[in-house]
């Protein structure tokens, strides 16, 4: 239990960071239970929507393969299976029942309306690089990836840009943890941070555009009824 000692240490942080170093303390414990099964279960129900954050099960892989609790040439594979069939399920649902699965509940708390257009919009402006993209912002992958489906982006295309996020990101948090476990906290806050931003900065794109679109809109039923009105005359 030596990797679930080492995190009731780092566990003294403040705020998020703290939170965050005692859930992957928890889910490091079950991962040291249940090693390689366990991490491709909780990555794959993360992939799924369920709330839990996917760099927690990586970040605590990444430290038991520090303390040699499990093999690091097999856990970084496994985890990157692991997120990619989570990915590759939800890809296939949207495909599949198309708009049908947007009058499933647990669905809609995942993608809202006025998100799916969004992603509608984005996958039609901007392709692939959306997946690319949704695969490191924690919170918009599962909304993203169904949406793709939905969208009928193809599945060579999606499953390629997935896949290539998937060997950046989770390589990154595993070696993060694997290398610098002692300086675990601080580098979970700096994570949070810059995700904090990077959702900010998305957020405040997202709705620049919708406004763009809006006043777009406006501007052509204007015109649209100015024609109307010289035509009646």
């Amino acid at each position: 239990m030596a990797g679930v000692s080492r995190l009731s240490v780092y566990g003294v942080g403040q705020g998020a960071a703290e939170y965050t170093l005692a859930a992957v303390g928890s889910i490091e414990q079950f991962l040291e239970e249940f090693t390689y099964l366990g991490l491709f279960l909780v990555l794959f129900l993360a992939g799924l929507g369920v709330p839990i954050p996917e760099e927690l099960p990586i970040l605590a892989s990444g430290v038991l393969a520090h303390e040699g609790v499990v093999r690091w040439w097999l856990t970084l594979p496994v985890c990157v299976l692991g997120v990619l069939s989570g990915d590759v399920v939800l890809y296939w649902v949207g495909r599949h029942w198309g708009e049908r699965v947007l009058a499933w509940r647990l669905v809609r708390y995942v993608l809202s309306p006025a998100r799916e257009e969004a992603l509608k919009a984005a996958y039609r402006r901007h392709g692939v690089k959306v997946i690319f993209t949704a695969r490191h912002v924690m919170g918009l992958r599962a909304a993203a990836f169904l949406t793709a489906g939905i969208a009928r982006v193809p599945f060579g295309w999606f499953l390629a840009a997935d896949a290539a996020g998937a060997m950046l990101g989770v390589p990154v948090g595993f070696g993060l943890a694997f290398f610098f476990t002692d300086q675990l906290e601080g580098i979970v806050a700096d994570v949070r941070r810059v995700e904090r931003w990077v959702v900010l900065v998305a957020l405040v794109v997202i709705a620049g555009w919708i406004a763009v679109l809006a006043y777009r809109r406006s501007r052509a039923l204007e015109r649209e009824a100015q024609a109307g009105r010289g035509e009646a005359r």
